[in-house]
């Protein structure tokens, strides 16, 4: 379905060659009809513009037209994700261009991709969490696992493989704390709540071995059939009880990472200090996560500034 058109298209004496490469890319590179309408869409912005500038001809366009369009398309209010995709359909119109040998040479080859916005972290507030953590029945077998695995998920933010992963010796629950393994087998020390601890060894004191029915695992969380539990498994274990907790909106292992490091900062935490829990190597990968501490900080500035 073609996206509606907010702007009347100015007509002009470019339109063959969107028309010669809107065939090329339908007949010679078999594309399907929704991409080459996707394609036309954005190029007709693109010709608006050139035509509006008062461009004739191919050769005539410089990288300062495409840099200027891409300016108008972010007063539009596009984002960079969907600027990098327009941009992406100019420079194929003008490699076809240079390829064919109707221009001589590609204004968008020294033009920069736009950088992607980063998209806030989508979380559950604290009483949608409570209400989580309360829908298993610890008192059944895999109700004590379940809830062990969602307590101790929401207490750590580990990554659903890390949680999944997770093996006996990982844990060191008198001392409050476990070893996550992450990305590249990297391994960090997280540490662990009071409540997370009571529900993983409610699991661990006979539940388990309940389930496991005499076999062995190195793994802390197994399923019926002795077996590590996958990621596959918990997600939808999860979905389940976000019904029960009439949790009205898609919910994920990652939501609860994201519900963790949110509420952490809402706390007070530091930033650093949850980049370590998390795992991230980089902290510019944690600071998705600033909206809250700025919030926080705007609140602190707001009720203790004479000024404020």
């Amino acid at each position: 379905m073609a996206r509606p058109r907010t702007r009347v298209p100015v007509f002009g004496p470019l339109d063959p060659l969107l028309d010669l490469f809107l065939g090329y890319i339908r007949v010679e590179r078999g594309l399907s009809p929704k991409t080459v309408d996707a394609y036309g869409e954005d190029l007709r912005d693109y010709f608006d513009d050139l035509h509006r500038a008062g461009i004739a001809s191919a050769d005539s366009i410089e990288p300062t037209h495409i840099e200027a369009h891409l300016a108008k398309l972010t007063e539009r209010g596009l984002s960079g994700t969907s600027q990098a995709r327009h941009l992406a359909s100019i420079r194929m119109l003008h490699r076809f261009l240079l390829a064919d040998r109707i221009t001589t040479k590609d204004p968008a080859r020294a033009i920069e991709r736009p950088k992607p916005g980063r998209k806030l972290p989508v979380y559950l507030s604290v009483p949608e969490v409570e209400a989580l953590l309360s829908a298993p029945e610890p008192t059944r077998v895999l109700g004590a696992r379940d809830k062990a695995m969602i307590e101790l998920l929401y207490a750590t933010g580990l990554r659903v493989s890390e949680l999944c992963g997770l093996r006996l010796n990982d844990l060191n629950l008198s001392a409050g704390y476990l070893i996550a393994k992450g990305k590249g087998s990297k391994e960090r020390i997280v540490p662990v709540g009071q409540i997370a601890r009571i529900s993983v060894e409610h699991w661990l004191d006979g539940r388990r071995a309940e389930l496991l029915g005499g076999r062995d695992s190195l793994f802390l969380f197994v399923s019926r059939s002795g077996k590590r539990l996958s990621r596959q498994v918990f997600w939808r274990k999860l979905r389940y009880y976000a019904l029960i907790a009439g949790i009205d909106r898609p919910i994920s292992p990652h939501k609860l990472r994201h519900s963790f490091a949110t509420h952490l900062l809402e706390g007070g935490a530091d930033l650093r200090a949850v980049q370590q829990m998390l795992g991230h190597a980089d902290v510019s990968t944690t600071q998705i996560y600033t909206h809250v501490d700025s919030r926080r900080l705007r609140g602190l500035y707001d009720r203790f500034h004479p000024r404020a």
